[in-house]
């Protein structure tokens, strides 16, 4: 039996222009895209409809599974909860970070994140999640068993993409010690003599353990036909050996200057939407608002709050001279979705996947009223 539906008096955002006019959905697809109102079907009253949103890496998962240190919530709990915050933001398509690799000093235990992924994909086999999910592994690579963690994951249809990070003092993100400080001292409790033991070993495992896991992994990755990410760029350096690596997506760059040589050589460049909601990064890097006005920014994500998502969007419209409503809503759509070869997804055309998000958009904060994926209402 053919599902249709109708949305009418709305305003469209395709992907290079807002339409007042009517969509028609039908059998998980856009159908037809008109101009004008229709008589049939639902009224939109004048709201956005915009392509559901497609996350590329979002932490949200693993602090409801771990919300407290020590804490462990029901698995698949954990994952219902995370979907429901994340489709009423809007997100369709949803990449969830399952972290590889541990030490003494924080992270999984080696076969947690694989029991996560089974009860991810047992969520989706009984209809409880109403997103799609896909899987994103954050892999540490200065960590010793990082490829023992990854190796739990072969052959798994639902790994679409790996980033590759290293958190070492020095390195990346933490090029000075004072964000290293705030994050590993202060949050840990440590002495100075037990963080500087602290630094000193996870310099010395990065020292031993990056390049030949970077290697291995990013080999692993090319033969398997999936999307790589670099992770925290600083130096033209780090962009070369990304490109070496045939990276597609460069997450959270730390300078101008690598952002812009990775946007120059064909990589998305990929920031954070709380960094555009709050203007600054929460690590005391590169503010994306600034990228976006240099028009190197390629992509949003929203990182650890799953809403800043819808959120941002709209702020760079209403704010970055040269952005207007179409290419803002890319970065969190048809950009994303691309870069990782979601091809069937991601902007509002014929015969993509209905996934649409219907948006109210008073002063200041945007209101997701309903949300469609492939068709189906499912917020």
């Amino acid at each position: 039996m053919t599902r249709e539906t109708i949305l009418s008096n709305a305003k469209i955002v395709l992907e290079d222009r807002v339409l007042d006019g009517t969509l028609v959905l039908r059998d998980g697809l856009i159908a037809d895209i008109a101009e004008g109102v229709s008589a049939a079907g639902e009224d939109m009253e004048g709201d956005f409809l915009i392509p559901g949103l497609v996350e590329l890496h979002t932490d949200h998962l693993e602090a409801h599974y771990s919300p407290r240190p020590g804490v462990r919530w029901g698995k698949t709990a954990a994952i219902q909860s995370h979907d429901a915050q994340v489709v009423t933001s809007g997100i369709t398509t949803v990449f969830d970070c399952l972290r590889m690799g541990s030490d003494s000093d924080g992270g999984f235990e080696q076969g947690e994140m694989r029991a996560m992924a089974d009860a991810l994909a047992e969520a989706q086999a009984e209809d409880r999640l109403r997103a799609e999910h896909l899987i994103h592994l954050r892999c540490e690579v200065s960590t010793d068993n990082v490829l023992d963690h990854y190796a739990e994951f072969e052959g798994d249809p639902m790994v679409r993409l790996v980033s590759l990070m290293d958190h070492a003092p020095g390195q990346r993100q933490f090029q000075t010690m004072d964000q290293y400080v705030l994050y590993y001292q202060k949050k840990r409790g440590l002495s100075d003599a037990e963080f500087a033991e602290f630094c000193k070993r996870q310099q010395e495992l990065s020292a031993r353990y990056a390049k030949p896991h970077r290697d291995a992994i990013a080999a692993s990755c090319a033969a398997r036909n999936i999307s790589v990410a670099s992770h925290d760029d600083a130096t033209l350096e780090h962009v070369e050996e990304a490109i070496g690596y045939g990276i597609r997506l460069a997450e959270f760059p730390t300078s101008v200057e690598a952002a812009k040589a990775s946007h120059g050589a064909g990589m998305s460049v990929l920031m954070g939407a709380p960094n555009i909601v709050r203007g600054k990064s929460h690590s005391g890097n590169i503010a994306a608002r600034d990228l976006a006005r240099m028009g190197v920014l390629d992509v949003l994500s929203s990182d650890y709050v799953p809403f800043s998502l819808m959120h941002a969007p709209f702020i760079l419209a209403d704010e970055v001279e040269g952005i207007d409503l179409p290419t803002a809503i890319a970065m969190v759509s048809t950009t994303p979705a691309r870069t990782v070869g979601l091809d069937d997804r991601g902007a509002i055309a014929k015969g993509l996947r209905a996934d649409i998000v219907r948006v109210r958009r008073p002063d200041g904060v945007p209101v997701v009223r309903s949300v469609w994926r492939q068709g189906r209402r499912v917020a």
